[in-house]
């Protein structure tokens, strides 16, 4: 049977072949002049940076691989009364580049709001139809928020005063002498700045005000002066913060002192260190309750606990100091307002808290769903990385806040003022919570440079929150219910297919900076995690990409990958040429549009075609001249009789009946079933992106056939490609990716026969009619 479709196979081939050469030695076409490659499918060597012995070619860091420490210690005092924070802080910064320092790049990102900020003026737009009333008084009525930084001094190790030079958010701290490679440098920052409420100024960081009981709410962070990074790839990333392209760090170790009101809750990055000296005998009993409680949290400040230190508004101070080790940045939450449950998540071999923050405001639903979103993230994203190396991660209730930072976080989700709250609040809390706590796998750990590549830690997260979104619905079925699995707003190809299909000038690749994008939400988040998803679910499949992108988390965590670093270890770990992957995806702003153009049925015949006929008179030849062929006429040409319906190839072929009896035993012709339909398929590209060609194919007896075509399919014709299908049964129709798959932003080309969908207009009238 194989040998006879072999046979049958080169036959076709040879009459394609024929039918060619014929329609090319009829057409004399003008030369065209020479090109370059411009194969979608050419390597990325143009694109990328050259492999050195920092940065090798398979993507895995080179021998030659550093990255500087930065270490703080910080003493810090929130002023809860007049909405202040200062700190004084020593920064120990290690050398271990190969280049000696002439200077220091300081970051100081809250200069951002500064009175004399230029953030605000970088946009130029017009006059929009209409605006929230708070948007309009933020823009054209209210005085400008004073939140930059006042650094009262920068000395030395010795207490000498160091000179600096500020520049918008960056900070150049002129050094004596360089700092040479291997050496290490201490020095001393004090400063200070007026914390801007949150809700009001849409901040990262600050406080939410509560008129009812008049306390503040505090999440803390971007709050001290921060290193700067240098690495083999900018030198200094000292680009200015602007508001969008978020933060590129060093790693370090912490040694912080926060002093805070004496009634307040706290938590912060890092191990408390003092937890007797701050915790109530009764908060270190539930504590020692919840260290051992794996199924559901443990109260360690309940709300009515909460509800009277809201009214107490202590004058006395209480410190509470923490270590961390090897994170990037710092962040803490305060408040007297604040209901603190924990449990324990089983990671690897150790036992990691999952822990809440949030006032009164936040129940029924964060105490219902908060810790048990950020337990599922930990083992959801622990199983495709990397066990979770820190002791904890909490989730903390801001109003509609979504930040994160090492171990903390801030999160969106606030119920009725009733406790009621809708489908819409519930999901956004449990997606967010995943999504922020997911940060401390990137780029909290694998720690890409946010200001410039903001899809490297936004769409490597969206997309594996989309995965830890699924378990958490399969795991917590009561929760989702009356919905089979989870609703997640990002990740599945036809969500990001009104992106894609969108108005290009409003579209930019996802190799863009953050801040020069119009839409970054779909460009950053959205567009990445679909790719990812497809590369995983479509094109690679889920055992090759799960190892590849594990590989990548384990080379680059706790240091500083490139997108080159990314994309190269997907290949090296996978052995899957994706170039043509993440030009089409992430370098350009083409789309996914693939289609069937026209089907054309077959019928094998014993007579030379039309077409076969006059490429023989051409050139002089009878069928003499040539081996025994067998030809195809197509139904209803002139080629075509009623009579070969119906009938095997050998009935109608006497050439290749003699074929078979010469090269085939009895046996092996009993076991032949041949083909009586033939097609050639036109599918075409109308997109830019190559994808795998996903085909169902429906016969006549109500059958289908699935049968997807490598990507590869389109590397010589980039516009289309053409399949011959031979079948024992009819063929009734083609539908191309019948599950949605790929993104195609246009399916009303994705059949044949071609499928009548009704206009817009259409469906807006039979929606009038069911309405009377």
């Amino acid at each position: 049977m194989n040998r006879f479709k072999y046979c049958l196979a080169s036959v076709l081939f040879l009459f394609g072949a024929v039918v060619m050469a014929q329609e090319e030695g009829d057409v004399k076409e003008e030369r065209e002049p020479g090109h370059y490659n411009q194969s979608k499918f050419k390597q990325l060597y143009e694109e990328f940076s050259s492999p050195n012995t920092y940065r090798s070619a398979s993507g895995a860091p080179g021998p030659d691989y550093y990255q500087q420490q930065a270490d703080y210690v910080m003493d810090i005092h929130l002023d809860d009364k007049n909405a202040k924070i200062s700190g004084e802080e020593t920064i120990t910064y290690h050398n271990n580049s190969p280049d000696d320092l002439e200077f220091l790049w300081v970051q100081l990102d809250q200069n951002v709001r500064a009175k004399d900020s230029k953030s605000p003026l970088r946009d130029g737009n017009g006059v929009n139809i209409a605006y929230t009333a708070d948007n309009f008084a933020q823009t054209y009525i209210s005085e400008p928020f004073d939140g930059g930084f006042n650094i009262e001094s920068v000395t030395d190790d010795s207490g000498k005063p160091l000179s600096y030079t500020i520049n918008q958010t960056m900070m150049r701290v002129n050094i004596p002498q360089a700092l040479k490679s291997g050496e290490k440098i201490s020095f001393s920052i004090k400063w200070w700045y007026n914390i801007p409420d949150h809700t009001v100024n849409r901040a990262r960081s600050g406080y939410e005000y509560f008129p009812k009981d008049g306390n503040r709410a505090y999440v803390i962070a971007q709050f001290f002066p921060r290193m700067a990074v240098y690495s083999d790839v900018e030198g200094w990333q000292n680009h200015q913060f602007w508001g969008s392209g978020e933060f590129a760090l060093p790693f370090g170790n912490y040694d912080v002192s926060i002093t805070v009101p004496a009634d307040h809750i706290l938590d912060a990055t890092g191990e408390l260190q003092n937890r007797d000296d701050v915790f109530s005998k009764e908060m270190m009993k539930r504590y020692k309750q919840a260290k051992k409680s794996y199924d559901k949290p443990v109260i360690i400040v309940t709300q009515e606990e909460a509800e009277a230190a809201e009214k107490d508004f202590s004058t006395d101070t209480k410190t509470w100091k923490f270590k961390a080790t090897n994170v990037r940045d710092y962040a803490f939450a305060s408040s007297r307002k604040f209901i603190w449950d924990m449990q324990a998540v089983k990671i690897g071999s150790k036992d990691v808290m999952a822990v809440s923050l949030y006032p009164k405001e936040g129940n029924p639903l964060w105490e219902e769903q908060s810790t048990k979103a950020v337990a599922q993230t930990l083992k959801t994203y622990s199983k495709h990385t990397f066990d979770y190396p820190y002791h904890k991660a909490i989730s903390v209730h801001a109003k509609n806040q979504g930040m994160e930072y090492p171990m903390i976080c801030w999160n969106y989700g606030r119920p009725n003022e009733d406790g009621t709250y809708s489908d819409r609040v519930k999901y956004g809390m449990i997606s967010v919570i995943i999504h922020e706590v997911g940060h401390n796998f990137f780029p909290m750990i694998v720690n890409s440079d946010e200001r410039q590549w903001g899809w490297m830690d936004e769409g490597l997260d969206t997309f594996m929150q989309y995965l830890a979104e699924q378990e958490f619905g399969k795991n917590n079925p009561e929760v989702i219910a009356p919905n089979e699995k989870y609703p997640s707003r990002r990740g599945e190809a036809a969500k990001i297919v009104p992106y894609m299909a969108g108005d290009q000038s409003y579209i930019s690749p996802i190799m863009s900076n953050p801040e020069n994008v119009y839409q970054l939400g779909p460009n950053a988040y959205g567009k990445p995690a679909t790719a990812l998803n497809i590369l995983r679910e479509t094109v690679m499949g889920e055992e090759l990409f799960d190892h590849a992108f594990k590989t990548y988390a384990q080379r680059w965590m706790f240091k500083h990958p490139t997108p080159e670093d990314f994309f190269r270890t997907m290949e090296d770990a996978s052995a899957v040429d994706l170039d043509w992957y993440w030009r089409g995806w992430f370098y350009t702003t083409d789309y996914v549009d693939i289609g069937v153009k026209g089907v054309k049925k077959y019928y094998v015949s014993n007579k030379p075609t039309k077409e076969m006929e006059k490429y023989m008179a051409d050139r002089n030849l009878t069928e003499a001249d040539l081996p025994p062929l067998v030809y195809l006429a197509e139904e209803d040409s002139e080629d075509f009789s009623p009579e070969l319906k119906g009938k095997s190839p050998t009935e109608t072929s006497q050439n290749l009946k003699e074929f078979m009896m010469d090269n085939m035993n009895e046996a092996e012709r009993a076991q032949v079933k041949e083909p009586k339909y033939f097609y050639e398929i036109t599918f075409d590209k109308p997109g830019g992106i190559p994808m795998p060609l996903i085909v169902e194919y429906t016969y006549a007896d109500g059958t289908t056939e699935n049968v997807t075509y490598p990507p590869e399919i389109w590397r010589k014709n980039d516009a289309e490609v053409k399949r011959v299908m031979a079948t024992e049964k009819e063929l009734v129709g083609i539908v191309v990716d019948p599950k949605l798959e790929t993104a195609d932003i246009d399916t009303t080309n994705n059949a044949w026969p071609k499928k009548e969908e009704k206009s817009d207009f259409d469906k807006f009238k039979e929606n009038i009619k069911g309405d009377k």
